[in-house]
């Protein structure tokens, strides 16, 4: 008689059905956010906040709107988050230049602080891909609700502009404090102007002078503030 060969019972478990993936929901999330960031960037930067649409944005970043309103649930959120993107990088690089100032052994002028401020918004248009767009949205931001706009303005710039103030003020102790403010208000809006290609210089200039090299503009333009943040007060 042969022995029987006992061969032990497994018990296999059973799989359990993944559940199905909702349809729209990415596998990339991140890599389709940020497509649909890039494309609502250029869409706020050409019609605004009110003149864009989810539906038109989603066209473009070709997705669905009810994908967009998955990630940033409303226009507004969009929006804001658009803004915040580029707007605290901007923030965080400014505060840095500074910082590296004022830590270093090497005397600095007020020159050198205006270019700390400048400058990362002239890299950011010029040599990041989005910037220009997001320079455009800045520049409309003035003309956007109000709330809103004052809203993303305190959150991401405030910090930075108060201690650039703090900064300028030390270098500049016989400017009241109120003449200073206003007179970082007009370096805003004049670098802003210019960043935008907005200048009418070939008007100016009967097309002798059509353009200025990037470069070139930024250093003219630190001079030209420069000189007036420093002026006496009237």
């Amino acid at each position: 008689m042969t022995d029987k060969i006992l061969v032990p019972k497994v018990t296999v478990a059973k799989k359990k059905a993944s559940p199905l993936r909702k349809p729209g929901r990415p596998i990339k999330d991140t890599d389709l956010r940020e497509k649909i960031l890039d494309q609502a960037e250029i869409a706020f930067s050409k019609g605004g906040y009110l003149g864009s649409s989810t539906r038109k944005i989603a066209v473009q970043a070709e997705v669905t709107q009810s994908l967009i309103r998955y990630y940033f649930r409303s226009k507004e959120e969009l929006y804001q988050d658009v803004f915040r993107r580029r707007g605290k990088l901007l923030a965080a690089r400014r505060l840095e230049l500074l910082e590296k100032l004022v830590d270093s052994e090497k005397p600095f002028e007020v020159d050198d602080v205006i270019m700390a401020y400048i400058e990362p918004q002239w890299e950011m248009k010029y040599d990041q891909e989005g910037g220009a767009a997001f320079a455009a949205m800045q520049a409309r931001l003035h003309s956007e609700p109000e709330e809103q706009a004052l809203r993303l303005r305190r959150e991401i710039y405030d910090g930075p502009v108060k201690r650039y103030l703090e900064v300028l003020g030390s270098l500049l102790p016989h400017i009241p404090f109120e003449t200073l403010s206003v007179r970082m208000s007009f370096l805003v809006g004049t670098y802003m102007f210019m960043l935008n290609d907005l200048g009418r210089i070939g008007d100016f200039t009967d097309g002798q002078i059509k353009s200025l090299n990037k470069n070139e503009m930024l250093k003219q333009l630190v001079t030209f503030i420069s000189a007036g943040l420093q002026a006496d007060p009237p």
